[in-house]
């Protein structure tokens, strides 16, 4: 671990503190290692939205009013909980997807559609290659699925089709989500704490990927 730096956000209190809101972790991520994040570009999203007042704002609200999925379908949020136990074990513990869900449901119009179409690549690819969607499939599909779409690193992310337009391919869209789902991991108190947080200091610089059997 990197050098600590004393967490101002939080203040003097934090080491007695036992639990820790979402937004107090966004805090103290935007407090240390440059604003960045862990594992996620700031160009995506829910870079976008862990940075803003209002989005967190909103998230809270609607988090603590049911725990129906705010924005997915079931049958999309049981994509997404799969998907998301894959790409970083441990997401279910941290409620990713509920977290994801409520994001989206405050997010803009042409972020809810680039997502939506990723999770329908992922699934659709398993059922092209299973017969199954992607919840169903066992641990040794899964795994065989995104190894595929995670680490052909020369493949583009975009495609031109015949009509001459652009679309995310399946890297594409695997990248798409895992930044969704890192974002949302890291941001959790679970994921802070897995990097060796404890809730008084912050990261100068973030640790490297602690699983190694997830794609992220």
């Amino acid at each position: 671990m990197n050098k600590e730096k004393n967490l101002l956000v939080i203040g003097s209190g934090a080491a007695e503190i036992t639990r820790f809101t979402r937004r107090m972790i966004v805090q103290a991520l935007l407090a240390g290692a440059g604003a960045a994040w862990p594992l996620v570009a700031n160009s995506h999203p829910i870079y976008g939205l862990l940075s803003g007042k209002a989005a967190l704002d909103e998230v809270e609200k609607l988090g603590a009013a049911n725990s129906k999925p705010a924005f997915l379908s079931s049958s999309q949020n049981e994509t997404l909980t799969a998907i998301a136990e894959s790409v970083v074990p441990g997401s279910t513990k941290a409620q990713v997807s509920r977290f994801i869900d409520v994001l989206l449901s405050v997010d803009k119009p042409e972020s809810q559609h680039k997502f939506l179409e990723s999770l329908t690549a992922l699934d659709a690819e398993a059922q092209k290659r299973f017969g199954r969607r992607f919840p169903a499939l066992d641990e040794e599909q899964k795994d065989a699925l995104l190894s595929d779409v995670s680490t052909k690193a020369e493949s583009p992310k975009t495609l031109e089709t015949d009509a001459g337009k652009k679309q995310p391919s399946l890297y594409g869209h695997f990248e798409n989500l895992k930044g969704w789902v890192s974002g949302a991991y890291y941001s959790s108190e679970v994921g802070m704490r897995e990097l060796g947080w404890t809730g008084d200091y912050v990261f100068e610089k973030f640790p490297g990927c602690l699983h190694p059997e997830g794609y992220h």
